[in-house]
């Protein structure tokens, strides 16, 4: 053979390998435009002339019927994304500047692209990124409105064509977890599995006295009390943005009734030992905290004729006076069907529910011997399953590896694989579950 010959197969040869990979990237690039899920929007009558919009995600092939799962968002005004900070629009390019964290629509993409039908919807009162703000509907209601919204909502998921109405999860976050075992008592033939994401086992109040009183002067002793003396440096802490994000402006929570010497006026305003610009002290205890409980009891009360405002920073009177009335998570969370499968994911640097609240529910679990309950916490993870420190959760998207365990398990619950048995694949989670299906009945795994 020539030399000519052999450098034109060696050029053949080149061209061909050439082609090959060509055809592979562009088999890739064809694969990005693949469509994986479609959508139909929907609108809930809630009742009472109210009626919020909502968002049904399938899968993009095949008719169904697939596994449903209803999502019940969290505390605040949440759309169905459960959006977390606002949409804006960048003035010099017009494009949008999407929100740190849209827990609920990741979660939607995630388990439709793999098989399920996901509902979720917007708040009762709220619209989308909260450009549609009832003040009237909000103002008024209370956790028994959103826990009858949820009722109202399972039953049009079991509703759909698509839908096996005999194979559907309810996936709470926050205070969704709230209402998430209520729904299941209230509809023990509907419900097959119910996943808690940041659970809350105890009254909310116990929850508020922890996030407004219990953090803030534990943040206050350990970080900010330099000297250790119980003195706090008013003007650090005023300027220390993570201790302003748990107890608001400093300087009102210090205002104080002031009773003027001349007219006998009362007025708010800021004792002068508080004066910020000078770098004054007040004791962690005997001043801060006294100021941190009324401030915590003055969330609960109802004054007559007076609108909450749905864009204020705290929560509603009359919302809250609803929760605290509330029987505890933690009292019924054993009192639903024993063939319902329970997931109860959890971030160990939550500062909104702390991981404890997912401990006693699965000692209450496992005391009433419930079949089948699975305990996921998650190292350096937040209220949002987003890396955070001990004293603040972060906000962005929830990690990939939540998502992957929580299709894992919701894989194995709804009859689409074998029964579900906990792995050491998934990055930095602790797993403990008691499940009567697995291979190992009762078993704690580092992950």
């Amino acid at each position: 053979m020539t030399l000519s010959m052999v450098l034109f197969l060696i050029g053949m040869l080149g061209l061909s390998c050439l082609s090959t990979i060509f055809k592979q990237q562009d088999q890739a690039l064809a694969q990005q435009y693949i469509q994986t899920i479609k959508h139909r929007n929907l609108v809930i009558d809630l009742g009472n002339g109210v009626k919020t919009n909502a968002q049904l995600t399938l899968p993009a092939v095949g008719e169904g019927p697939f596994p449903g799962v209803l999502l019940i968002h969290g505390t605040g005004r949440v759309d169905m994304n459960e959006t977390l900070g606002y949409i804006r629009i960048d003035n010099q390019t017009g494009s949008k500047i999407y929100p740190p964290a849209q827990p609920f629509f990741q979660i939607s993409q995630y388990l439709s692209e793999r098989g399920f039908a996901v509902l979720r919807y917007d708040k009762r009162g709220i619209g989308a990124n909260f450009t549609s703000l009832d003040s009237n509907v909000w103002g008024n209601l209370t956790i028994n409105d959103l826990v009858q919204d949820a009722d109202k909502a399972l039953a049009v998921l079991a509703q759909q064509p698509e839908v096996n109405p005999n194979n559907i999860t309810i996936l709470g976050h926050s205070e969704g977890t709230i209402i998430a075992p209520r729904v299941a008592i209230d509809n023990p033939t509907k419900v097959k599995n119910i996943v808690l994401m940041g659970a809350v086992a105890q009254n909310i109040r116990e929850i508020g006295h922890f996030q407004g009183l219990y953090l803030p002067l534990l943040y206050a002793e350990k970080v900010l009390d330099h000297n250790h003396d119980g003195l706090l440096s008013v003007s650090e802490a005023t300027k220390n943005p993570v201790f302003s994000s748990m107890v608001g402006n400093l300087t009102l929570v210090l205002k104080q009734n002031i009773t003027s010497t001349t007219n006998g006026s009362t007025t708010q305003q800021l004792n002068p030992q508080y004066n910020t610009n000078k770098d004054v002290y007040i004791s962690i205890n005997n001043e801060l905290k006294p100021k941190l409980v009324e401030q915590l009891n003055s969330l609960s009360v109802v004054r007559p004729g007076e609108k909450c405002n749905p864009l204020a920073p705290t929560p509603c009177p009359i919302w809250i006076k609803s929760q605290y009335a509330l029987e505890p998570t933690l009292n019924i969370i054993g009192n639903g069907p024993q063939a319902t499968s329970i997931l109860i994911l959890q971030g160990e640097n939550d500062t909104q529910t702390p991981l404890q609240q997912a401990f006693v529910l699965q000692q209450i679990l496992t005391d009433k011997r419930h079949p089948d309950h699975t305990l996921i916490t998650y190292p350096n993870l937040g209220h949002v399953f987003y890396p955070s420190s001990e004293w603040q959760t972060s906000l962005g998207p929830i990690q990939p590896y939540v998502l992957a365990d929580l299709y894992s398990w919701l894989e194995a619950h709804s009859g689409l694989s074998h029964s579900y048995v906990t792995t050491a694949s998934t990055i930095g989670a602790n797993t403990s579950s008691l499940n009567t299906n697995t291979t190992s009945p009762s078993s704690s795994t580092e992950r």
